[in-house]
């Protein structure tokens, strides 16, 4: 005859599962995408970060100590020890398994052209071809993260990233998931070079007066106050932006009682430096006076800058 439990105790077989932190973040991605600099902006937001742990330790990693209720952020690659695509995965898994337990898997992407130029600027060896090319190791690893990439709840490309664009997208995506508000990332592109693939809604500013027929203009951007004040002379500016600023102010409440941290809206218009980032400096400034955390991105101002976002065999 088994006995019951009484009070206060557990059945055999029906102890909870351990509580872990309350929010679980893994970085992982193709080396030189940035993972360093991400977990590092990560800790500025107030995760505690962990990087390049074995994976059979991260199941105790994530336990709180002393209740400390910060999330925390770990950086796995494929030096990691006991890293496979299973094993990640499977890390991932039992997390979301866990009691109390919120996980998100992050892929850093890159593409092979900027990954190539990170690691021939730094001189440094791809950790998966030490004795080869970088393009070698970059197909290597590429193969490899293929289904952890399919896997992954979140990818950013930093092809184009800045470090200081990277931390901004990053600050965008999880400030919300310290303060409970929904983080709000206003971009800027050039419809020659396509739309932000992270966008969640595009809006075309080509209709509007473009300043690059003017020669005077040409050379400023949409920053400049002769820009925005060229724009604005347009008779459908102002009915657009309130009505745009109408529907965002109504939406993004909708957006984070659904439980969104993250919504990104873009803004295109032909070279992505006059119209696009006149309009997206304006949204900016109007959304930040309701009260919105704003991330605001120029692509096409930060590609012409140069930078990229990770440093070679990072």
């Amino acid at each position: 005859m088994t006995k019951s439990a009484g009070k206060g105790e557990q059945a055999e077989g029906t102890r909870p599962a351990p509580m872990v932190a309350s929010m679980v973040v893994i970085v992982t991605g193709m080396s030189g995408a940035g993972r360093t600099t991400a977990i590092n902006v990560l800790e500025d937001l107030g995760f505690e970060g962990l990087n390049n742990f074995p994976l059979s330790l991260i199941d105790r990693l994530v336990q709180p100590v002393d209740d400390d209720p910060r999330p925390i952020a770990i950086g796995v690659e494929t030096r990691t020890r006991g890293f496979s695509t299973r094993a990640l995965t499977g890390v991932v898994d039992g997390l979301r398994r866990r009691q109390g337990t919120g996980a998100l898997l992050i892929f850093l992407d890159c593409s092979d052209e900027a990954l190539l130029t990170r690691f021939n600027q730094t001189r440094r060896r791809h950790p998966l071809s030490p004795e080869e090319d970088a393009a070698t190791g970059i197909a290597r690893e590429r193969d490899l993260l293929a289904e952890v990439r399919a896997r992954a709840d979140m990818v950013i490309d930093t092809s184009e990233l800045s470090p200081q664009a990277l931390k901004a997208e990053i600050e965008a995506r999880f400030s919300g998931q310290i303060s409970a508000d929904l983080a709000v990332s206003v971009q800027s592109f050039s419809y020659k070079r396509g739309a932000p693939p992270e966008a969640d809604m595009v809006l075309d500013c080509r209709f509007l007066r473009n300043p690059y027929w003017e020669a005077e203009l040409r050379r400023l951007d949409g920053r400049h106050a002769r820009i925005q004040g060229f724009v604005r002379e347009d008779p459908l500016f102002a009915a657009f932006f309130e009505k745009l600023c109408e529907m965002l102010l109504m939406l993004l409440p909708a957006y984070k009682a659904e439980g969104k941290a993250y919504f990104c809206v873009a803004l295109g218009c032909t070279g992505g430096r006059h119209r696009s980032v006149t309009v997206g400096e304006l949204l900016a400034e109007r959304l930040r006076a309701q009260g919105w955390p704003i991330a605001l991105r120029h692509r096409e101002l930060d590609f012409s800058s140069g930078g990229g976002a990770g440093e070679g065999g990072e």
